[in-house]
């Protein structure tokens, strides 16, 4: 999936995600209900012996296709804990799948949900799968961004998970370019031709003209000027509560977090896409959490996992 469409099944990585969460279980799941299809090669991630363990725990069928990687060190696998052992796992098993996918073994990857905490607690710096994926494939980290999709929106994002005071000293005219350029070429790959852009301002009402403060005139407003004057449509900056009311834009750039994930989230709950764009690999993964409250149940809904490998095995090239 990495460019023109190639012949032959669809080659899915699936990495669990954090072994504690209910990735493994939505993993099983996803894995299960797929099973059979003959255009879609679907293959699972995860610490030696999780998988194994999760199926005999929720009696869940154990598909052939699946790489493991080292156990979970010592006692860290305990479903529903939050621990360091838990995360540095997740980060080798997504590793390891976007590893294969870069030498040509998978066209894709669909991650299954990660826990931040967790991974910190390992002493792995990481702010999401965007940055994970950029340095896997040895890219600079802004110039790989999510596009997260649901509700019939597409909106991408300057910054991620950091604080509100360091995703505003790192946003740049540069920063807000690249997000919409990379969110340009995947709905361009999605079959969107000429995508109509609406820009979200930074402060409340874009600003207003600074009374609101500066930071729209600093950084989006140049970047928008930027962007029109190489002929893409774009409007904004305009405050993100009026651009959305219009309806009318088919990609949507947030300069922070919770500007696109709440809306998409609001409209569609457990059903968003979180679409890794700008790398050399293409990365999806759920637009949810690890649910550490629900894994030792079971019981979790994998629709939002079905849907995300459903998205990558029928638009080849989604990324770039």
């Amino acid at each position: 999936m990495n460019g023109a469409a190639r012949p032959g099944p669809a080659r899915i990585a699936l990495p669990v995600g954090d072994p504690n969460g209910i990735g493994p279980e939505i993993a099983l799941r996803t894995a299960a209900s797929l099973a059979g299809r003959d255009d879609l090669l679907l293959e699972l991630y995860a610490p030696a012996g999780v998988l194994e363990a999760t199926a005999k725990r929720l009696g869940l069928p154990l598909p052939e296709r699946r790489q493991a990687t080292a156990p979970v060190a010592g006692d860290g696998f305990e479903p529903g804990r939050v621990c360091a052992p838990a995360g540095a796992a997740m980060i080798a098993c997504a590793t390891a799948a976007i590893e294969a996918t870069a030498a040509g073994r998978h066209d894709a990857v669909v991650a299954g949900p990660h826990h931040e905490t967790a991974v910190r607690l390992a002493g792995i710096a990481f702010c999401g799968y965007p940055s994970l994926l950029a340095r896997v494939c040895g890219q600079a980290e802004d110039s790989v961004f999510l596009l997260l999709l649901g509700g019939g929106l597409r909106i991408v994002h300057a910054t991620l998970h950091e604080s509100v005071q360091r995703a505003l000293d790192r946003l740049s005219p540069r920063l807000i370019e690249a997000a919409a350029d990379a969110g340009v070429r995947a709905l361009t790959r999605m079959g969107v031709a000429s995508p109509r852009i609406g820009l979200f301002g930074i402060d409340p009402h874009a600003g207003e003209n600074g009374l609101f403060g500066d930071a729209d005139q600093r950084i989006t407003q140049p970047a928008a000027q930027s962007l029109r004057a190489r002929g893409l449509q774009v409007d904004g900056p305009i405050g993100a509560d009026v651009l959305l009311s219009e309806h009318r834009h088919d990609l949507y750039v947030a300069p922070l977090h919770d500007q696109g994930h709440i809306p998409v989230k609001l409209l569609a709950p457990r059903q968003a896409c979180a679409l890794s764009i700008g790398a050399s690999v293409i990365l999806s993964s759920v637009g949810h959490g690890s649910a550490m409250d629900l894994a030792p149940r079971g019981g979790a809904d994998a629709s939002a996992m079905l849907a995300a490998v459903s998205r990558l095995a029928s638009l080849p090239g989604a990324a770039g």
